[in-house]
């Protein structure tokens, strides 16, 4: 992994910290004769400093917050985020000697290690997920978009296989179905031309085939069992259409129950399939990518109040 400036200079100024944090402690804890404390001047002095960085670590969301405050950019404070939080934890583990102590501090020490854990953990998938989304989903969209994408996707496939298999007595998957019906298709990707019989609306192909009765029963029966069912689904768990290889094989053995007129329509249907999974996998990416935070954030601000209350109550019996 390639290091920019900011990230390298955020780097190196850990490592003098946890180092010049280390020349202090280790004689400290060595010669003191009541052991490492967090009541003594140089305990105190760690939880100073560790509170600190968790204030500072806690200020960036309030910078995203307040769009008028130009401190500094905003790359810098992300690194400066991730890299004085994670140095939080050994300076507070410094402050009390690591013991835990009592019951507020044995809970303030798990929620650091548990925001640092998760801090670490989003970290690690915010730099890796994207290039994940870029290699599995290709024709991704934005987010907030998906479910209308899924809605033509689905209006497309009915649309296709009432070409060749005459109404399938649907309603429309959403409030633009009538205008897709009419001609429209999924923004995604170019699609070849419907070949089949001439719909309201739809201008024949060069070769216009329809299927009869008989013939269109498995496609027929394919599209409403299976695979629309999926298309307005995609998370229900038991659908072979959601694995690319058993989707495949489905749709070979479709194949060879259909005339091979029919089989170009086919591949479209396949093409719609894979657009169905891949905005799936991208969904699924997605709140991978941002529902750590549903941790990590309330977790802060507790550490932040506690840790609050605990230096305030420290500060009292010290006194």
């Amino acid at each position: 992994m390639r290091m920019d400036e900011t990230q390298r200079g955020w780097l190196i100024a850990s490592a003098a910290i946890l180092a010049v944090a280390l020349a202090v402690f280790v004689p400290y804890a060595y010669f003191s004769s009541q052991g490492p404390r967090g009541g003594s001047a140089i305990g105190l002095l760690f939880g100073v400093v560790g509170f600190a960085f968790m204030i500072f670590a806690a200020l960036l969301g309030a910078r995203k917050r307040v769009p008028t405050w130009r401190v500094g950019r905003a790359q810098a404070w992300m690194r400066g985020h991730l890299w004085l939080g994670l140095l939080s934890l050994p300076i507070l583990l410094f402050h009390g000697g690591f013991h835990f102590g009592g019951t507020l501090t044995r809970v303030l020490m798990w929620l650091l290690i548990i925001v640092v854990g998760s801090g670490v953990f989003g970290a690690v998938l915010q730099h890796y997920l994207p290039d994940i989304m870029t290699s599995d989903a290709p024709l991704e969209t934005i987010y907030d978009e998906i479910a209308h994408v899924r809605e033509q996707l689905l209006d497309e496939a009915d649309r296709y296989v009432e070409t060749w298999c005459g109404s399938l007595h649907l309603q429309l998957a959403g409030p633009q179905g009538a205008s897709l019906h009419a001609g429209g298709f999924s923004a995604m990707r170019p699609i070849t031309p419907i070949r089949g019989p001439v719909a309201a609306g739809i201008a024949p192909a060069a070769a216009v085939v329809a299927l009869t009765e008989d013939e269109s029963a498995p496609l027929r029966r394919f599209y409403l069992e299976e695979m629309r069912p999926f298309l307005d689904r995609p998370r229900a768990r038991g659908q072979r259409l959601a694995n690319e290889a058993r989707a495949t094989s489905a749709f070979e053995g479709l194949k060879t129950a259909l005339p091979p007129a029919a089989h170009a329509m086919l591949a479209d249907l396949e093409d719609v399939c894979e657009e169905a999974r891949q905005l799936e996998r991208q969904a699924r990416l997605h709140h991978w990518l941002h529902g750590w935070l549903l941790v990590h954030i309330p977790l802060s601000l507790a550490l932040i109040a506690l840790g609050a209350i605990h230096a305030v109550m420290a500060l009292r019996y010290s006194s």
